[in-house]
């Protein structure tokens, strides 16, 4: 299994490339959701889907749906070079909606 990178910028590429992980940049809905349809439909060996925030909130439905599939690729979603775009409780609050109880 490999990773595949979806990226709003040239910049975190060129750093996963040093990593050994492939990916394509995408600007904008259509063109990330082609992206992710294209992972899904045509490169069986991706394990990790390795998207930056800034795609990920450009087609907000398809990363859910791929989150809730349960299958792979696993999504991860990471900061690009400009730095986390989520609040600090993120987390806290992800965890509060999935099971329903308030945490800390």
């Amino acid at each position: 299994m490999r990773a595949f990178l979806i990226s709003d910028n040239h910049d975190t590429l060129v750093a996963m490339r040093l990593a050994g992980i492939e990916g394509v940049v995408v600007h904008g809905k259509e063109a990330t959701e082609a992206a992710i349809d294209e992972v899904l439909s045509s490169m069986k060996d991706v394990g990790i889907l390795v998207i930056t925030e800034l795609a990920a909130s450009a087609a907000p439905h398809k990363v859910r749906e791929l989150r809730q599939r349960g299958e792979l690729p696993l999504l991860v979603e990471i900061p690009d070079r400009h730095g986390m775009r989520r609040s600090e409780d993120f987390l806290t609050r992800y965890v509060q909606d999935a099971i329903g109880v308030k945490v800390g």
